[in-house]
């Protein structure tokens, strides 16, 4: 992958990332306060705690920071995968942000 393919899927994993809380946000009373700076977004949940999620456009990684711990994701050709195999990216931002927010929350593409 170049750096425009890169670019061009991070920044759809990132606006899914957006209305994805907007729409939780509308439709549910979980309120999650999503900041975007660049190619970073925090998450920030009623309860104070944060899921970061920043570009590394170098590595054409999309990093996550949340109280699980620290995951990197790379593009596959048709989705964000872990590093380490631990996952897909938005079903394991559905799961740190329901653990965190302690109720049910969906991500998705």
């Amino acid at each position: 992958m170049n750096d425009i393919e890169f670019l061009d899927r991070a920044e759809a994993l990132l606006r899914a990332i957006e209305l994805t809380c907007d729409h939780i946000n509308d439709t549910t009373d979980a309120d999650i306060d999503n900041q975007r700076v660049g190619g970073m977004i925090t998450l920030t949940f009623a309860n104070s705690s944060q899921i970061i999620i920043n570009l590394q456009k170098p590595l054409h990684e999309v990093w996550m920071a949340a109280r699980a711990g620290g995951f990197h994701y790379r593009h596959d050709g048709a989705a964000w995968v872990d590093t380490k195999g631990q996952g897909e990216f938005f079903a394991n931002l559905s799961r740190y942000a329901s653990e965190q927010s302690g109720r049910a929350l969906t991500f998705s593409s």
